[in-house]
């Protein structure tokens, strides 16, 4: 069970970018003058444009007192799929769309294909195709017009929060005060004993784009605690990609609990 989990989770949370040339945003200091809605525009405006990205990634996993690292390609045609193998060989791959979630391992001659329900018990919080992307390009997973929020300020940065927070969960977002991404995006869940946080430790620039550089991500739940971190080596926007995908015949289907 722990390779499943384990592969599965890490598979979903690497879609995020880097290249030789890119740099590092530096932050600023904030304007205490700026309201939550000149906040939110300013975000959406960052929101990431490209049609196709082929990436690697190093991914280092905590789960309890165990350790591993991985790495892993990816491709992806932005809101409509995104493919995920391993590396160097492709032993396991994995194909997630707006309707499903696709999934095979070669060392084992098992499969999973099934909703995001699965995925979402993992995280602590629902999840579809639109917040997996958003989680991996430092996009606020629920949308920001969806809500009416009031701002503060805590050690130079913004922090946003619902006027009225959701009765299933809690959500604060904190804000850079320079180039306004997402610097963290925390989700409570204190009657289920749930808590998501997502770091984004560094943002960068490829080609005029503000992306992700390094993520952390902490699921906890109940006494059970997964860190993920990711150090992102290579990317390609707006490639010519394919995304071939197909389940070998005679394996096995994995049943998640």
């Amino acid at each position: 069970m722990y390779t499943y989990r384990r592969s599965i989770t890490i598979l979903l949370l690497l879609l995020v970018f880097n290249c030789k040339s890119a740099r590092t945003v530096r932050s600023g200091e904030a304007n205490l003058k700026l309201s939550a809605k000149q906040l939110i525009k300013e975000n959406l405006k960052q929101t990431p444009r490209f049609k196709t990205l082929a990436a690697r990634v190093k991914v280092d996993v905590q789960d309890g007192d165990k350790e591993k690292g991985y790495t892993v390609n990816m491709r992806i045609e932005k809101d409509k799929k995104i493919l995920l193998m391993s590396s160097p060989i492709s032993f396991v791959k994995a194909l997630i769309t707006p309707d499903k979630v696709s999934f095979y391992n070669k060392l084992d001659n098992t499969y999973f294909e099934g909703d995001y329900s699965y995925l979402s018990k993992l995280l602590g919080t629902e999840l579809d195709f639109e917040k997996v992307q958003n989680l991996l390009l430092g996009e606020a997973l629920y949308h920001l017009k969806d809500e009416t929020y009031k701002v503060s300020v805590d050690n130079n940065t913004y922090v946003l929060q619902p006027k009225q927070q959701r009765a299933v969960f809690e959500l604060f977002l904190f804000l850079e005060p320079s180039y306004f991404k997402i610097k963290s995006q925390q989700l409570y869940q204190p009657q289920k004993f749930r808590y998501l946080q997502i770091d984004y430790l560094d943002y960068q620039k490829v080609a005029k784009q503000t992306l992700p550089q390094r993520i952390k991500v902490i699921a906890v739940e109940a006494n059970e605690e997964l860190i993920i971190n990711l150090e992102y080596k290579g990317a390609a926007l707006d490639v010519d990609l394919r995304f071939p995908f197909k389940i070998p015949s005679g394996y096995k289907e994995i049943a998640f609990e």
